[in-house]
């Protein structure tokens, strides 16, 4: 692999692939999650300072290829490589993960923002959040009636209304009904992040016939090329 890659991280995908990569590649994360100390290539934490600054990383570090393997809702990220990348004429390569289709016995309900979530969330009491940190800027405003339950990277104290459990996927299906259990849960709200590691809790919202309240994806820029899974990625890195 004889072109120097720079590498946009922060999925189970992303760090998956950093594995494969040997010295001379650079990683990047913005630092919010645990950093790998057991990877080959380079470990960068950090922004690069908007799509400016992240072209001339491109050009101080010599990088011959730039991979998006960033979250599908992290749609500045995104924006921010494809212009760099167009700046720079630097190829830019992205693992865009398909996203979950609703299947018999799902009761899936579209949620465009932020705004229309807090208003589907009225008709319920023990809301499960599995969209990373938003709600933490929203504890003051939950409604009296309601419990919430937050699951991000990085938890804290609970508080009178609420909790917040701090994990990373892989989720395993058994350990998904337990928390559903134990919680009582009354209605999912979920990111449509596609993949297998956090997709165990859409089986268990289906088998207790909880609602899920599914946050829209963001549009994302286009890409030199485009991949739906790591293994054909890996192999045109290959070629």
């Amino acid at each position: 692999m004889s072109r120097r890659i720079l590498l946009l991280g922060g999925t189970g995908d992303a760090l998956r692939l950093a594995h494969r990569l040997g010295p001379g590649h650079l990683y990047s994360l913005a630092g919010l999650g645990r950093v790998p100390d057991d990877l080959a290539c380079e470990i960068r934490v950090g922004g690069f300072g908007g799509a400016e600054g992240l072209a001339g990383f491109l050009r101080q570090a010599g990088i011959d290829l730039l991979l998006d393997l960033t979250h599908p809702y992290a749609a500045r990220i995104s924006a921010n490589a494809a212009q760099a990348a167009q700046v720079t004429g630097v190829p830019l390569w992205a693992l865009r993960r398909p996203a979950w289709h609703a299947r018999e016995g799902d009761d899936w309900r579209d949620i465009a923002d932020w705004a229309e979530l807090i208003d589907a969330l009225d008709a319920f009491q023990r809301p499960f959040f599995t969209l990373g940190r938003e709600p933490l800027a929203h504890l003051d405003g939950i409604p009296g009636h309601q419990y919430w339950t937050i699951r991000c990277l990085q938890g804290q104290p609970p508080g009178p209304r609420y909790r917040v459990l701090g994990d990373r996927g892989p989720f395993e299906l058994d350990a998904e009904r337990v928390l559903f259990q134990h919680g009582d849960f009354d209605v999912l709200i979920s990111k449509n992040s596609g993949g297998a590691s956090t997709e165990p809790k859409l089986q268990v919202a289906r088998e207790l016939g909880r609602p899920v309240l599914m946050l829209a994806r963001p549009p994302l820029p286009l890409a030199d090329r485009t991949f739906e899974d790591m293994e054909s990625l890996w192999g045109a890195l290959q070629a």
